[in-house]
């Protein structure tokens, strides 16, 4: 991970390097003693993380957050020596919120918070990119594996670390509904629909590719026949 510190006091500064540097996975790109510095820092390096200090000469922590565009905003854990800031913390989304002295403990485990959110991240700057280079109409349909997604289009396939529920929110308006708990179709790659025993279809794709649709997606089944049952 990628991060900067943010603090008016150097030997703050010196402590919380000192316990990344332990870490072992996070990079260091910047040390900042004023807000200035930090708004200047975070816009030219976007870091993931950010441990950030609020009393500081001048501008406050906030002012710092306040000036960087929302889009480009990194996780931001806040190390101050007063509790009175927690709710505003809270309130610019935070990750956590460190008192000064740091316990090492309760800084371990805000760093394992920190790991995840920025994996999460990560991963859904994946799926965007993705979705941009692949024509989401021309997805055929997609399929469950865990945690993870098969994405088909034509002959070819990508897994996606993303689960189908998410996948189908994703999807929704542009045309996919589940047929199967496992199974996502986009409605405009239908050809036939054909009828099997105890209210059970299978949908054959224009590719010829069949997936089958469950008795209990009673809805998706009316979307491909565009009418009400």
């Amino acid at each position: 991970m990628r991060a900067v510190i943010v603090d008016d006091e150097e030997l703050a500064r010196r402590g919380i390097r000192a316990l990344l540097r332990r870490a072992g996975d996070v990079e260091i790109v910047s040390e900042c003693g004023s807000c200035e510095e930090a708004i200047e820092a975070i816009s030219a390096a976007e870091p993931e993380l950010v441990y950030l200090d609020i009393q500081m000469q001048g501008k406050t922590g906030f002012d710092v957050i306040a000036a960087l565009p929302k889009t480009k905003c990194p996780h931001v854990i806040v190390v101050t020596a007063f509790d009175s800031f927690a709710v505003r913390a809270f309130e610019i989304h935070a990750l956590d919120y460190l008192l000064k002295p740091v316990n090492e403990e309760r800084f371990k485990a805000s760093l394992a918070r920190a790991r995840v959110a920025v994996a999460g991240a990560r991963e859904e700057s994946l799926i965007r990119r993705f979705l941009m280079i692949v024509n989401v109409p021309e997805i055929d349909w997609v399929e469950a594996y865990g945690d993870y997604v098969s994405v088909h289009v034509g002959a070819k396939s990508w897994l996606l670390r993303e689960t189908i529920a998410a996948a189908e929110e994703r999807l929704a308006l542009s045309g996919f509904v589940r047929i199967h708990r496992s199974t996502l179709v986009n409605i405009y790659r239908v050809r036939e629909l054909l009828p099997l025993s105890k209210g059970e279809f299978t949908v054959v794709l224009r590719d010829g590719t069949e997936l089958k649709l469950s008795r209990n997606y009673r809805f998706a089944l009316e979307r491909l026949l565009g009418k009400t049952l």
